[in-house]
């Protein structure tokens, strides 16, 4: 059964230092070696795939 009673909740009394750690977005995934290459690996066969449907009989 849900749990609705109300209860004093503690909060913690020390924040966790986040200075000390940058967040990472998706530029720093994409500045990484092998995703890149499995990206142009794709996209790659993505082109050669449009060319050979776009020229080829």
């Amino acid at each position: 059964m849900l749990d609705t009673s109300r209860d004093e909740v503690t909060a913690p009394t020390t924040a966790p230092d986040t200075s000390a750690t940058e967040p990472r977005g998706c530029l720093y995934a994409l500045s990484q070696p092998p995703l890149m290459i499995f990206l142009g690996v794709v996209g790659g066969l993505l082109l050669m795939a449009a060319v050979h449907d776009l020229f080829m009989l």
